[in-house]
């Protein structure tokens, strides 16, 4: 992660000293009670009796956080109180409440859930465990342990939103406070906020939320320059009163002579999007013209549009600066019209046009499903986003690797694109055809050969824009390309393909561990392997234990993979079986020992399948016809080379004992491979053309070209990697090319001492 991970801002609370206790403790006391008092009047929504419930969790924390202070030397339990008071601004109903005030608890009191649950019962404890660090779990570094909390909170949070809400609002007054904590804290915490919680609060919504957390982390990660922007914006604001109040007056006037309602407000950009524009575009603040805008809440949707309709006759609007948010709504639920139109003395001017309903989900977003209630979609809100968090969670059980597909997903920037049925799919900006895919569906995905973007072919890599008409076309035989881990952008594209490609090594890799397990048996004088039933359990236990592998599958993995000797095991398997009284099989022992003399034994037979158990080394690139040397990796499976390779051959020299016998298989000339060739030419005039004609004439398709700056030079090699069905074609293919006069040399590329 960028910054790093900590569920609390604060040191933990800080016990009083002895001097003075039973004062301290009696203003400690009272000012508990003042500030739990003025929170009750933000909780007239709320009936008596959930008051109450309130009133006794109050009344638990205050108990709990007796001596416990914060860095400013207030009593601790008035930050539990701040948070509440935050969510009760979003009107969450008394568990989220209750669990606020509780929030600390468990990390800082020694209370335990099942204490929360006896006392205030499942919900509320569940609320508070998601919110609580595992402080008590060990793990190998600080950041496998952050990452570790960051995603307990976000599963936490896909099954109950309340958890993250309750989070941002601590996060909230962490950050409204942290003038009080240690300067050299700011920075760290400020970059956490800034790119982790800032990012959640605008991912569900929570705009105002998300623009204050922006702002503090800006103040206390740059105050020098955050105080600088801050002068620049009081003096900007004076010089424009009158133009603000100009325009004001203007609408307020057209809007009353249409008869249409309308409120009024002004806005200015945050400094921290004012910097970001000024970054972005090498800007200084003189030159940045649309700080201020205006914001219109009209009564009805149709409304939206006469309202922009009138402003457009009133003000000429800037090409190129129009948004229609309520017919395509972000991902996060917000809607609204913008436009930029330039006012009075040409200032820029941007406008926004909602309802009273959009406006209300443009501030609260998904906290909108407690603020507007009769509004029932609400209630679905980002649920999309937040149950791909638990799918991604089914992909992968490793912490630092789901907070590496979560994280892309949190920034804010989108893009629309369209299926050919005319729906609407939200993607991060930079998403490719392959994140549309997964998008879609799994399957879809995992079979994605090509696509058409408005109807014209694109390459899988290709990045969507907004407005794209992306048609996705499949095939039932095509399966994920590890490639695709290099340029997809999504969390549930990347975790998906990550899990395919863990399923099928595993299965690939079991099935090459069960071949070369069998063969390692066989030369034991053992014919088969054991099976895997009561009868040879005991065996299969002590073998197990043996390779410390938790299942045979697991054990077969390894072998394949490398990671066990297939002859270490099998040697611990007669080992087992003599002691019980079994000798090996003397006919069989001979045949293998005959057939190893022959050097006519084979395992493995070659199909032209690159998997994770198979893979031919792009040193020599061997094709059906070479004689090839394949070498059991440690951990990656079988690595095939060219026998004339000269690493082919230092492995034969050093490291016998992990050489497997293969032979091509009788079908292996129907797939394509790839090889390498060396062409060496006289530089003159459409060489290359000749070149690649005489390639295409011989039915090699060219994948790669690479040759050297040598254009002075009277001789240029040129280095291709081409796809061919067999050693027969390349050499066909290199007898071609030796009969053209400009070609001085023509060869394999094979590694050679």
């Amino acid at each position: 992660m960028n910054a790093a991970f900590n569920s609390k801002t604060e040191d933990s609370p800080r016990t009083s000293p002895d001097v003075s206790l039973e004062a301290r403790l009696e203003a400690a006391a009272r000012v508990s009670a003042a500030h739990f008092e003025r929170m009750l009047d933000y909780l007239s929504y709320l009936p008596p009796a959930d008051v109450e419930l309130v009133r006794q969790a109050w009344q638990y924390a205050d108990k709990a956080h007796t001596n416990q202070w914060r860095s400013s030397g207030d009593p601790y339990i008035t930050h539990p109180i701040a948070v509440t008071t935050i969510c009760a601004h979003w009107k969450l109903d008394a568990p989220a409440l209750m669990a606020a005030l509780l929030h600390d608890a468990m990390e800082d009191c020694g209370i335990t859930k099942d204490n929360l649950t006896e006392r205030f019962g499942p919900v509320v404890a569940d609320l508070v465990d998601g919110l609580t660090k595992l402080d008590k779990l060990h793990f190998n570094t600080r950041e496998e342990s952050q990452a570790e909390s960051f995603r307990k909170m976000l599963l936490a949070m896909a099954k109950d939103v309340r958890v993250i809400l309750i989070k941002l609002a601590d996060r909230t007054h962490n950050m409204r406070t942290m003038g009080d904590m240690p300067r050299s804290k700011w920075g760290r915490i400020a970059s956490e906020t800034l790119e982790i919680y800032a990012p959640i609060a605008h991912r569900l919504g929570l705009n105002q939320t998300y623009r204050e957390l922006q702002d503090l982390s800006f103040h206390y990660q740059s105050p020098w320059r955050y105080a600088t922007l801050e002068k620049a914006i009081t003096k900007s604001r004076a010089r424009r009163h009158d133009l603000v109040l100009r325009v004001q007056n203007e609408i307020a006037t057209e809007f009353d002579r249409v008869n249409m309602p309308v409120r009024l407000a002004g806005r200015e950009s945050t400094l921290y999007s004012l910097y970001q524009k000024m970054i972005r575009h090498h800007l200084t603040f003189a030159q940045v013209t649309d700080i201020y805008g205006f914001r219109l809440i009209v009564p009805t949707v149709t409304d939206c549009y006469t309202a922009l309709g009138i402003l457009h006759q009133m003000y000429k609007p800037v090409p190129g600066k129009f948004k229609d948010h309520i017919a395509i709504a972000k991902a996060n639920g917000y809607q609204s019209l913008h436009t930029m139109l330039v006012g009075p003395s040409g200032v820029n001017i941007e406008f926004q046009i909602r309802t009273e309903p959009m406006h209300i989900v443009a501030e609260a977003g998904i906290a909108a499903h407690w603020l507007y209630k009769s509004q029932g979609k609400q209630e679905a809100l980002n649920t999309k986003w937040l149950q791909s968090l638990l799918d991604i969670q089914t992909e992968t059980n490793d912490a630092t690797e789901f907070w590496d597909n979560v994280k892309v997903d949190l920034f804010p920037d989108s893009i629309y694109v369209f299926t050919p049925k005319s729906k609407i799919m939200a993607m991060p900006r930079g998403a490719t055809v392959v994140d549309f895919a997964y998008a879609i569906h799994s399957n879809i995905g995992h079979h994605t050969v090509s696509a058409l973007i408005n109807g014209e072919p694109a390459s899988l890599r290709t990045e969507l824009k907004s407005g794209d008409v992306v048609q996705i076309i499949t095939d039932d035989n095509a399966t994920p390309n590890p490639v695709w881990l290099g340029f997809v952008k999504t969390g549930r594209a990347r975790s998906k393909i990550r899990n395919y490609l863990k399923t099928a090594a595993h299965s690939e890799s079991m099935v090459l561990g069960e071949t070369l397990l069998t063969q390692a048996l066989r030369e034991e004088g053992i014919a088969a392997i054991p099976a895997n039933d009561e009868a040879n359990q005991a065996l299969w236990d002590a073998v197990l234990l043996k390779a410390n592998s938790s299942s045979r599958e697991d054990l077969l993995t390894d072998i394949g993979m490398g990671r066990q000797a297939a002859g270490w095991v099998a040697r611990h398997f007669m080992a087992l079986l003599s002691s019980q009284g079994q000798r090996p099989d003397a006919v069989l022992l001979s045949q293998e020992r005959f057939s190893s003399n022959q050097r006519s034994r084979s395992t493995v037979a070659l199909d032209g399948n690159t998997n994770a158990s198979v893979r031919y080394a792009p040193c020599c690139r061997p094709v059906p016809g070479d004689a090839v040397v394949a070498y059991l990796g440690r951990g990656d499976g079988l690595h095939v080379h060219n026998a004339q390779c000269i690493n082919a051959k230092r492995l034969q020299a050093t490291d016998s004992e992990r050489l497997v016998p293969v032979e091509w298989a009788e079908d292996s000339s129907q797939k394509l491979y790839d090889s390498g060739l060396s062409v060496t030419i006289h530089n003159q005039k459409g060489v290359l053309a000749r070149v690649a004609t005489e390639l295409s004439d011989a039915n090699v398709d060219i994948r790669r070209l690479e040759m050297d700056d040598e254009a002075a030079m009277q001789t240029t090699e040129l280095r291709f990697i081409v796809s061919v069905h067999n050693q027969q074609q390349v050499e066909a293919a290199l007898r071609s090319l030796r009969r053209i006069p400009t070609v001085v040399r023509a060869s394999r590329i094979l590694p050679q001492a």
